[in-house]
């Protein structure tokens, strides 16, 4: 098991769980470029309810992610992953057989609610190794990427078939194929953290809402997608300025997205292999801020918003992919869930406050202040992550578990007893354990003896 690189188990773990983002998020993301011309039959129908229809969604994906997270903290992640996608689903229904812009905005409300993303997160934490997380995160956080760009393409051609309502069917049915994915794609582990660590309670949620680690990274968030969509209410009119049509848009999202995606990882690398993921977000965020200002003074230039769009995503899929790994190292253990419901709450409010005052700004304003907004708070978030501090006395460690089946749970609870012993993850199917510790309180000898005496 080479601690260098992804194992087998890692491996699948973040193509499943990416794709049953992605799925979902295809779902979504198609309705998005279409929604406003193909709604216009639905009775009741203005600018307005457009509005709301599409924020319904990211309300109540804000205001469920953390019971949500709680939640899988409580019942498990597979349950609660299981029943979010359901809900979407069911949600995705109500909207397609709607005849009314309400009843859409009902539908729209109850995909929302089907708010797993917390979940998800949390379950990738717990498939893999601290130092092996941020590419399992990247991986997820790039699918998401990808399924804007592809829905940027799919999304039109499909509703000239088959209507707004065929997408919001198919919406359903891809929801339906991701449930499948997690029955058999994604790997079981057993994850035991110490014990009364396990259940969510209020004093725990209020003491991480007061960590200032946690909150700079709830903001991040929050702040990082308030960026993407603010960008995307002005970029698609600046490029058809700048001469690109808007039906070759897609011939320009999916490869930024994916050349993006390969030039953040060196990034990634440095922040982990060097420690200095505060000093790696500032270099992200200056790389943003320089995004944000070729787009002000280059905005006549077909190029010079190409190269501030490709500047934009590299900081953005960095960012991406390093704030969720660092909420899964400093969260409590046993509280992943938890710490990753308002860490999503965040993120899915800021993308509703952006989308929402970048297009007042740009309606009664002017669609160059949304930059002069985004390079502001980027200024801002700049000066936050001064206080950033990298987990250092955090470690991963790997045990062999060659003669520990049908004793999982017995090992992991000894395990989780230990002092140190931040959380236990035993992965049945590689006969390893994997355990995250306080290096300053961890004695390797005496898990080695724990795992002796139960073979």
């Amino acid at each position: 098991m080479s601690k260098s690189g992804l194992t087998s188990t890692e491996l699948r773990a973040a193509f499943s769980l990416a794709s049953v983002f992605s799925l979902r998020m295809l779902g979504l993301f198609m309705i998005l470029p279409v929604f406003a011309l193909y709604g216009q039959h639905l009775e009741g129908y203005s600018p307005l309810w457009v509005g709301i229809a599409i924020g319904a969604y990211g309300l109540t994906q804000a205001v469920l992610q953390i019971p949500m997270g709680m939640a899988s903290d409580r019942f498990g992640r597979r349950k609660i992953i299981i029943l979010g996608l359901l809900m979407f689903s069911a949600g995705s229904a109500v909207a397609a057989s709607a005849h009314t812009v309400w009843g859409v905005v009902l539908g729209r409300a109850m995909q929302g609610a089907g708010a797993i993303a917390s979940a998800v997160l949390a379950l990738a934490a717990d498939l893999s190794r601290d130092e092996q997380r941020p590419k399992v995160m990247a991986i997820i956080g790039v699918s998401i990427g990808t399924s804007f760009a592809i829905a940027m393409v799919a999304g039109p051609i499909l509703a000239s078939h088959w209507g707004l309502s065929g997408l919001f069917w198919l919406t359903a049915v891809l929801a339906l194929v991701g449930i499948a994915v997690v029955q058999l794609a994604v790997p079981k582990v057993v994850s035991q953290a110490p014990k009364g660590d396990t259940m969510p309670a209020p004093k725990r949620l209020g003491k991480m809402l007061k960590d200032p680690q946690l909150i700079r990274l709830d903001l991040g968030i929050f702040l990082l997608h308030f960026l993407l969509t603010s960008i995307f209410v002005v970029m698609p009119s600046m490029l058809v300025q700048a001469g690109l049509p808007s039906d070759r848009h897609w011939e320009l999202y999916f490869p930024i997205v994916v050349i993006a995606f390969f030039g953040m990882v060196p990034m990634i690398i440095i922040a982990e292999k060097k420690h200095l993921s505060r000093q790696m977000v500032q270099v992200a965020l200056v790389i943003m801020l320089g995004a944000l200002a070729a787009a002000w003074f280059l905005k006549h230039w077909l190029w010079g918003l190409i190269a501030a769009l490709m500047l934009f995503f590299i900081a953005f899929n960095f960012l991406e992919a390093t704030l969720p790994a660092l909420i899964a190292r400093i969260a409590p253990a046993g509280d992943k869930g938890s710490a990753m419901g308002i860490y999503s709450s965040s993120q899915f409010l800021g993308a509703f406050f952006g989308g929402s005052l970048a297009g007042a700004m740009a309606q009664y304003a002017d669609k160059q202040g949304v930059l002069i907004m985004a390079a502001a708070l980027v200024l801002l978030w700049l000066w936050m992550s001064r206080g950033m501090r990298h987990p250092s006395n955090l470690k991963s460690v790997s045990l062999s578990a060659d003669s520990l089946r049908g004793r999982e749970k017995q090992v992991a609870d000894g395990l989780s007893a230990l002092p140190g012993v931040l959380e236990v993850n035993v992965m049945a199917e590689e006969s390893a354990i994997y355990l995250k510790v306080n290096t300053q309180e961890f004695e390797l000898a005496e898990a080695r003896a724990l795992l002796a005496k139960a073979g």
